[in-house]
């Protein structure tokens, strides 16, 4: 895949999805913290039902800090998990309190230094809070499309963020981390992927392997 292909693919991927946002319900820094943590092996629709309700119990870091554990699993119990989701929200929450004065950093670093935040997380917190763009959050479905258009060769996340920031220009990466995951949700699915309804399908390493 060459530079100037990539970014007719994401070209085209903007045009069939001009509305492509963020799918976690938040308002406020630290809610799309909590959000981004309960979304692991969770469905974002699992996750927007949950969180009105926790939002609306805990809508300062004090409150995270002063609710009993066990009430805090009992509302994320739906996110699956939920024991180790709470555990590290309470950290978290310990965490901003303590060493950023209630504030949720802005910077890389400092997000994957808390409590449940890793790469691909803080890079959604990053863009979704601050409009900061500095990588691109590798979930299955960028995973998934990253190895069936052949942009990347790698299976490790950060190993296939490399290859995708070394290909698409920094300007496109607000776009591939929204768009992609809504071709993954709605066209490139796992297991029955819609080839033939496909907007990229003429760059597709993998459409062109099955002759289509």
């Amino acid at each position: 895949m060459n530079k100037k292909d990539a970014v007719k693919i994401i070209e085209k991927m903007k045009l069939q999805y001009p509305d492509a946002t963020c799918s976690l319900d938040f308002k406020t820094p630290f809610e799309i913290v909590v959000a981004v943590m309960l979304s692991a092996q969770c469905t974002d629709e699992r996750v927007n039902k949950t969180t009105p309700r926790l939002f609306s119990r805990c809508p300062t870091i004090e409150d995270y800090l002063s609710i009993p554990i066990e009430e805090l699993e009992e509302i994320i119990h739906p996110c699956g998990f939920y024991k180790n989701k709470a555990k590290n929200i309470k950290l978290c929450s310990k965490q901003v309190h303590e060493r950023f004065n209630d504030v949720v950093p802005s910077n890389m670093e400092d997000l994957m230094s808390l409590a449940g935040v890793g790469r691909k997380s803080a890079n959604v917190i990053l863009l979704e809070a601050f409009g900061i763009a500095q990588g691109i959050a590798v979930d299955t479905h960028v995973k998934r499309i990253s190895t069936l258009m052949g942009l990347s060769k790698e299976k490790e996340p950060e190993k296939i963020e490399k290859d995708l920031i070394n290909l698409f220009p920094k300007k496109y990466f607000k776009d591939i981390n929204h768009t992609f995951i809504w071709h993954g949700r709605n066209t490139c699915i796992s297991r029955h992927p819609k080839c033939d309804n496909c907007c990229v399908k003429d760059f597709c390493k993998f459409y062109k392997k099955i002759g289509r």
